[in-house]
């Protein structure tokens, strides 16, 4: 890698410590039983926002100079991702704009329109948006910041590594989900410089396995995706992302896991801990829960990305 991610993490946990939660690494008894291994939640579904993606967002604005700031920020997304840069620009004093397709949910514009942001419509799907949000920031030179593929974002996803091995030192293994690669690139290359024996999982929903399948075949794929409940990490990868090679290079082995096993791991985690957390929390639990050789005295740790689920999945799930 050109930067070094293990330094880039430390530099974003120094900017970003003041504005997220650390959150809890949570022990589980429960899977810890059923696997004879300590198992441990990373419980970023109670981070601001509800999500990981708030440190990647809130670093990469921070990395930026006056001048860019004082410019405001552009991005595109109705998820996770729109979510964290409205709350950290918002806490930064910084103007953001925010592309959204004209068929956003209205449940997740309204949570939008509580900050103080300017939300743009464009017709059309989410990649309308988002190529109408890159062309804005080029014609305004307002920075974009995007959901993954910036090195920045990633080192600020990454702190949530240096967390778990802070809370949890002895930590053997560690399952992420994965989707356009930010959280596993920045948590695994931080992880594998602290603690070079650690062994990293990425874990993919089997209707969109695009990382998985780039990283067998050397190569960013292009291929279809059928709908998942876990939609915070559906969708194709940018060509030339930076998230590729910190998964080719940090990431120790893959595994995909289907829709049945994700809403059985969104419906444990809420009858046995009380925790709601959406479709992409679910699929490292799903894949650690089909495991059969985990060692007795490891200790494996979960990332539990984010608990922003759609009520109306949530009701079909839980029913």
């Amino acid at each position: 890698m050109p930067d070094s991610i293990y330094d880039n993490v430390l530099t974003a946990e120094d900017r970003i410590r003041p504005h997220i939660l650390e959150t809890p690494l949570m022990p589980s008894p429960v899977l810890s039983m059923r696997t004879a291994a300590s198992v441990y939640l990373k419980l970023e579904n109670r981070q601001h926002t509800g999500s990981f993606k708030l440190r990647g967002a809130t670093n990469k604005i921070l990395s930026l100079s006056q001048d860019e700031r004082g410019r405001g920020v552009v991005t595109a997304s109705t998820g996770n991702h729109g979510l964290a840069v409205a709350h950290a620009s918002a806490q930064l004093g910084v103007d953001a704009t925010i592309f959204l397709p004209e068929s956003a949910s209205p449940r997740k514009v309204e949570k939008l329109r509580s900050f103080p942001v300017e939300l743009r419509f464009v017709p059309g799907d989410a990649i309308n948006a988002e190529l109408a949000a890159r062309r804005a920031g080029e014609e305004s030179g307002q920075p974009y910041i995007s959901p993954y593929n910036d090195p920045q974002v990633m080192a600020g996803q990454g702190t949530v590594g240096l967390e778990m091995l802070r809370q949890r030192p002895n930590l053997d293994t560690v399952f992420v989900a994965v989707g356009g690669g930010g959280l596993i690139g920045g948590i695994a290359g931080y992880l594998k410089a602290a603690k070079p024996e650690i062994h990293i999982v990425g874990c993919l929903p089997l209707n969109s396995p695009v990382m998985a399948e780039s990283v067998r075949q050397g190569e960013i794929v292009e291929m279809e995706t059928l709908p998942t409940l876990s939609d915070g990490t559906a969708g194709g990868i940018e060509d030339g992302s930076v998230t590729f090679a910190a998964c080719q290079q940090f990431v120790d082995e893959w595994m995909l896991v289907g829709e049945e096993a994700i809403a059985a791991a969104v419906r444990w985690m809420h009858s046995e801990h009380g925790e709601v957390i959406e479709g992409a929390a679910g699929v490292p639990i799903a894949a650690l829960l089909l495991r059969t050789d985990i060692r007795q005295g490891q200790t494996v740790g979960l990332v539990v990305c984010g608990g922003n689920i759609d009520p109306v999945v949530w009701e079909k799930i839980v029913e």
